[in-house]
C-alpha cells in the first residue's frame, strides 16, 4: 500500500541522483524505520514531544523498536529483550501494535552474548528509576551497544543529547561518573575495566593519548535515520519491493 502510493506521486528522475545498492538499502531501512515509528506513536520522530519523562521514555522505546525492525532476525533479539519482556513492553507502551509485531516479527530464542550481558549488568547495578522501563532499557542499550555506529544512532535516537538524558534519567549514578563527556560506549567499557581492576588506557593523562578522538571525538550531526528521511520516500518509489517492505505497517 505504501509503495503503491509513493509510485503514484510525480517524481522527476533527473532530480534524483543514482544511488549505489548499499545506498538504496539504507534508504529503504530509513523509510521502514520512520514508518514503524509513526505506526507506534502516531507522529514523526522529528515532531515527538518529549518534555515530560513519560513521553520521553515512549519516544526512546519507539526509536529503538523502529530501528530494530529494519534489521534481520527477530525484533526482540535486535532490541535486546526476551520474548516475554518484549511482549510486556508492547502491551504497556504500544498496545495497538500488538497484532503487528505478533504477525510479522516472530520471537526467536537466542543465546546470551557475554559482552551484552556485562554492559546490561553494569547498567542494572546503577539504576535510578523504578519499574520495568529501566530494566528493559538496560537490556536494550546493552544490546545496541555492540552495533558499529555511535550508540545514539544505533538506538534510533535523534542526537546524542537524547542518549545522555536517557542514561541520566534511568542510570543516574553511572551517568554522573562521565564527567569528561566521554563517548558513552567507550565509557561503559572503561567502567567495566575499572570494576575489574584493569587499566584500559596506555597513558595516564587523556590529553597525551593517541586514541583521544576515539574516546572524546565529535558525535554531533544528524543520525542516519534523520539524514535519509527525505530521500527514503523517493528511493522506495524507484526501487522494486524487497522483503524488508513486507514488515511495514499497512
Amino acid at each position: 500500500m505504501i509503495v503503491t502510493a509513493l509510485r503514484a506521486q510525480s517524481i522527476n528522475p533527473v532530480s534524483v541522483p543514482p544511488m549505489a545498492p548499499t545506498d538504496v538499502q539504507d534508504s529503504l531501512c530509513e523509510y521502514a524505520a520512520a514508518a514503524t515509528y509513526r505506526m507506534l506513536t502516531g507522529c514523526e520522530a522529528a515532531e515527538a514531544a518529549i518534555e515530560e519523562d513519560e513521553h520521553f521514555d515512549r519516544h526512546v522505546f519507539a526509536s529503538i523498536l523502529a530501528v530494530a525492525a529494519t534489521e534481520s532476525r527477530a525484533v526482540a533479539e535486535r532490541a535486546g529483550l526476551s520474548a516475554d519482556d518484549f511482549g510486556a513492553l508492547i502491551v504497556q507502551w504500544f498496545p495497538l501494535a500488538r497484532d503487528f509485531f505478533a504477525a510479522r516479527c516472530p520471537q526467536v530464542s537466542q543465546a546470551e552474548d557475554d559482552e551484552v550481558a556485562m554492559v546490561r549488568d553494569l547498567l542494572l547495578a546503577q539504576r535510578s528509576s523504578e519499574g520495568d522501563a529501566g530494566r528493559w532499557l538496560a537490556a536494550m542499550v546493552a544490546r545496541r551497544a555492540v552495533e558499529p555506529n555511535h550508540l545514539w544512532e544505533d538506538l534510533g535516537l535523534r542526537d546524542r543529547s537524547e542518549l545522555t538524558r536517557l542514561l541520566a534519567r534511568h542510570f543516574g549514578p553511572l551517568a554522573s561518573r562521565n564527567t569528561r563527556n566521554m563517548r558513552w560506549k567507550r565509557f561503559f567499557y572503561r567502567m567495566l575495566c575499572e570494576d575489574d581492576g584493569l587499566v584500559m588506557c596506555s597513558t595516564p593523562v587523556c590529553t597525551n593519548c593517541n586514541d583521544f578522538n576515539i574516546c572524546f571525538g565529535d558525535e554531533s550531526g544528524e543520525s542516519r535515520m534523520a539524514d535519509r528521511r527525505r530521500e527514503a520516500s523517493l528511493q522506495a518509489a524507484r526501487s522494486e519491493p524487497v522483503a524488508l517492505l513486507s514488515r511495514l505497517p499497512e
